[in-house]
């Protein structure tokens, strides 16, 4: 048996909570790493009682079973039961792991490279919170040493039948009779339970691009390759609209009918409008529109990280609330409904939801995807990354920024005019005196620095983060 400190360990792994979860590269998450991250969670957080249940799943990177065997190992440690769930998308384990009341552990990195890994837990109440993780972070475990080789658990296939009977349930069976839906399948962990979902809502469903090789799509960062895919696919098979989804499900990727992508925070815009929010709360980063379309009563601006979105929500005291990032990762908070029935709340990102209210907004209107941007206040944000940008080179850079002009100038010239606000919620989002933005920021799950932008056309949004990452990469 070894004793480990997490917070030591967390420095000696390279190991450590990003934005959401746990995360690293595959080599440093060893079974070690793992069962001590699991059960610093279990034991550091006291819910590691005799006989408790804890729910289990895993997306379908090439690593995820190796730390799903570490991670039942540890649960069993603790004295507690393996509720197995399989590959699922991470936010049908959050609702399960809500309506069983059980601790839930997701092994998952999302939409971040193959070589790199990630752990995700959830409370019988939800996401774990940022005082959780820290909670996490000081605990001291004694891991005992785990065999090799040991078969997965049995697979309990209750908490992906629940997630698709949520919305199976909520919409009517005919909604989406007599469109054509490509799902771009790709590695995602939700790309089966998607297409029976849309099967079962009337669509005619047409599966893109499947494969067993891990795709690490990331909805904030869509690449020239998959803007062409995309319309190819729509030409080719005359669709309504494509929806897929990152890795683990939890962010949406839809196209409309000529399969252009749109923005995941108008696609949250919209699913907040569709389900009648009185609140919205949505980081620093989403697209202004949300507060100039005059849709919603409240309108909370927080860091980037569903954890901080889920904090704002809480803070709501009544009507329907919502949250969504910019990512288009949605969060059902309380009193929302659909059709007039009751919208259970799910306060962790959520891809099909979102993409569900689109379809069915369009459709219910009698047009088309596309037509849904019509009546939104013409403001487009894009955003791209710059990959194996060490994060401590990001910080030095928004260091200098943050100061004067000197180094701002030195990067962009007059190109962009002067500086009218500098915001430092998250990184730091410069306005200009013609009203463009943009917003720099380190990855909270990856050496990843982060570059997002909004002006009056899609064109020069994308003009704006192809210059602004240039100039810092010296491209």
């Amino acid at each position: 048996m070894t004793t480990i400190s997490i917070r030591q360990m967390m420095a000696d792994s390279g190991v450590a909570f990003g934005t959401s979860g746990a995360r690293g590269l595959v080599s440093q998450m060893t079974d070690q790493v793992c069962a001590a991250y699991t059960l610093a969670f279990l034991q550091g957080l006291n819910l590691a009682k005799p006989g408790q249940r804890v729910a289990l799943g895993m997306d379908l990177r090439p690593s995820s079973p190796a730390i799903v065997r570490a991670c039942s190992a540890a649960i069993r440690q603790a004295g507690c039961e393996v509720d197995f769930c399989g590959v699922l998308p991470t936010p049908a384990l959050a609702l399960y792991s809500l309506s069983q009341g059980l601790p839930a552990i997701m092994v998952t990195g999302s939409h971040i490279p193959f070589d790199r890994n990630g752990i995700k837990f959830y409370r019988a109440e939800g996401e774990i919170s940022k005082a959780d993780e820290a909670a996490i972070t000081e605990a001291t475990v004694d891991v005992q040493p785990i065999a090799g080789g040991e078969a997965l658990p049995a697979m309990n296939a209750r908490a992906l039948n629940q997630y698709r009977e949520r919305y199976t349930s909520l919409f009517a069976s005919d909604l989406l009779s007599g469109w054509r839906i490509g799902v771009y399948e790709h590695s995602s962990a939700a790309r089966d339970c998607l297409k029976e979902i849309l099967a079962d809502l009337g669509a005619e469903v047409i599966g893109l691009e499947r494969t067993d090789t891990f795709v690490p799509i990331d909805t904030e960062a869509v690449g020239e390759e998959d803007r062409l895919r995309g319309r190819a696919w729509a030409a080719e098979y005359k669709l309504n609209a494509i929806i897929s989804t990152d890795g683990d499900g939890d962010r949406p990727l839809i196209a409309d009918e000529t399969g252009e992508w749109l923005r995941g925070d108008i696609v949250g815009l919209l699913c907040a409008k569709f389900l009648d929010a009185d609140t919205v709360v949505t980081p620093v980063s989403c697209n202004t529109a949300i507060e100039t379309s005059g849709l919603f009563k409240q309108v909370i601006r927080t860091r980037i990280g569903s954890p901080y979105v889920i904090a704002g929500m809480e803070q709501v005291e009544s009507g329907g609330v919502a949250g969504f990032e910019a990512n288009g990762g949605f969060l059902a908070g309380e009193g929302l409904s659909v059709r007039g029935k009751s919208l259970a709340a799910l306060p962790t990102r959520d891809a099909v939801l979102p993409a569900l209210a689109v379809l069915a907004m369009a459709k219910q209107q009698g047009g088309k995807v596309s037509s849904l941007l019509a009546g939104l206040p013409k403001r487009y944000t894009a955003s791209d990354r710059l990959q194996n940008f060490p994060v401590e080179n990001s910080r030095a850079l928004l260091d200098r920024l943050q100061g004067d002009d000197e180094p701002y100038l030195g990067l962009w010239g007059n190109e962009l005019g002067a500086v009218r606000q500098r915001d430092l919620t998250d990184g730091l989002r410069m306005t200009f005196d013609n009203g463009e933005i943009v917003h720099l920021r380190p990855s909270g799950n990856a050496p990843e620095l982060r570059c997002y932008a909004e002006a009056d056309s899609m064109n020069r949004a994308q003009e704006l983060v192809a210059l602004s990452l240039g100039r810092i990469s010296g491209k």
